[in-house]
């Protein structure tokens, strides 16, 4: 008896990201699935939280409950963080573009955005100071200088370095779709 969904013969990024007739699309969603490197670094820092709760159990039992709550307390941010940099990345819905950033949350309604187009130019590795040649998904929007508008997406961020270029592509498209259907309407 085969099964496909543990096989690894299954063609993974294929059209299945396309969202369905019948999606809610109110709702938040982002076009695209988060990269191998965020998905890693969301692992890693999981896994370290796991070794403090671990050593926050231990305190407990050995030492005064105080200690352990500050354990504790580093452990849940530790969560946080992972929970958020999950969360980071270009949410896309009828009401709006959001893009999610470590720190920060900006929603542009549709009426606001001028375009959503895809250019090349440098782009930052990783999010790192140091740039490659790279495409990047800008935003315009109105009111704005549309001298350096920061990206939305990069073929070089966590979510599409180290997967092929058609991902990045497939997503930017999607993002331009979503803005072209609702800035007319």
């Amino acid at each position: 008896m085969p099964l496909p969904f543990l096989t690894a013969d299954r063609a993974f990024d294929t059209a299945d990201d396309v969202a369905l007739p019948y999606d809610d699309r109110d709702r938040w969603r982002r076009p695209y699935r988060p990269g191998p490197w965020r998905v890693g670094a969301a692992a890693l820092l999981l896994l370290l939280a796991s070794f403090v709760l671990f050593a926050a159990v231990i305190i407990t039992a050995t030492a005064k409950p105080a200690s352990a709550g500050t354990v504790f307390a580093i452990a849940l941010v530790v969560v946080v963080c992972a929970l958020r940099l999950l969360r980071m990345g270009v949410w896309v819905s009828s009401r709006g573009l959001r893009h999610v950033a470590f720190v920060s949350t900006r929603t542009t309604s549709w009426e606001q955005v001028v375009s959503v187009r895809t250019v090349q130019q440098p782009v930052r590795w990783l999010g790192l100071p140091r740039t490659v040649q790279g495409q990047a998904l800008v935003l315009t929007r109105q009111g704005r200088s549309a001298e350096s508008p920061a990206p939305l997406l990069t073929s070089h961020n966590a979510d599409f370095l180290g997967r092929d270029q058609l991902a990045f592509d497939r997503a930017a498209d999607t993002v331009e779709a979503w803005a072209a259907e609702y800035r007319r309407g």
